[in-house]
């Protein structure tokens, strides 16, 4: 029996005309029994659905493969978007906050620290994030479309190392390297951007989206993301153009999904 059951993700603190509300996202969670169960998508007004189960999806003709892995990938990217766009929103609200609240404080103390930011504003910047077609290529890349062995087993699409044996991972090889495992795919997604946001290799890339999200511009400044450097870079544009991956990147989450409490 297809394990199926909705559940709500209630999101940090949104302000709006210095009253503070909460929004609750309302996400579906599929545990998939078989790649039929895939809900491809629609339309640009995008389900947020989180898959479980994902089965290796090379087995299946390569056009089919890629359209469930987009249509896997994608509303994780916009979960995990959206998770760190309202929380950049909250923080935002502070720099004209008069007096911060005890909540206050510990939000901006954690992702200040879980971004590396220096201040307010070197958080602000370091909190944005990207196209959707820069990060679908990316994740198609990592985890072989889908076949790789640690998207399937820990939700880890970008071959994210662990490096503390505490924390959730998965051997590599060897027992000599591991992966960090993910209890669902928009918690890689997440743990991805805030790679981007803080680590020193994609400083200039951060520099450039503050100011454009023309992916022509944006992917030359990943090429330290692989140790192939521009020729990296150039099976992203590849991939990009082949697939037309920039059309979702106008593509959101289904506001019919969202409760305003």
């Amino acid at each position: 029996m297809n394990l199926r059951y909705r559940y709500s993700w209630v999101l940090l603190l949104t302000f709006l005309s210095c009253k503070e509300k909460v929004n609750k996202l309302q996400v579906e969670t599929i545990a998939l029994n078989d790649t039929t169960e895939v809900e491809l998508l629609q339309d640009s007004l995008v389900k947020p659905v989180l898959y479980f189960n994902v089965p290796d999806l090379s087995r299946l003709p390569v056009q089919e493969s890629k359209a469930k892995f987009i249509a896997i990938t994608l509303p994780s990217v916009l979960i995990a978007r959206y998770h760190i766009d309202s929380r950049r929103d909250s923080i935002a609200a502070l720099v004209t906050k008069e007096k911060w609240s005890k909540e206050d404080s510990t939000l901006f103390l954690r992702e200040k620290q879980r971004f590396k930011a220096h201040d307010i504003n070197n958080l602000l910047d370091r909190m944005i994030t990207h196209p959707n077609s820069i990060t679908l290529a990316q994740a198609a890349v990592e985890s072989g479309w889908g076949s790789s062995r640690f998207f399937r087993q820990a939700n880890n699409l970008f071959g994210i190392w662990a490096y503390n044996e505490d924390e959730p991972r998965i051997a590599a090889n060897n027992n000599q390297v591991y992966l960090r495992k993910y209890d669902d795919i928009s918690e890689s997604i997440e743990d991805y951007f805030v790679t981007l946001g803080r680590a020193r290799p994609y400083k200039e890339f951060r520099k450039a989206r503050k100011k454009t999200n023309d992916i022509d511009v944006l992917l030359p400044f990943l090429r330290r993301y692989s140790q192939r450097g521009a020729a990296y870079v150039h099976q992203l544009k590849t991939i990009i153009r082949q697939n037309d991956l920039t059309r979702y990147d106008n593509y959101k989450l289904d506001p019919q999904y969202f409760k305003e409490e």
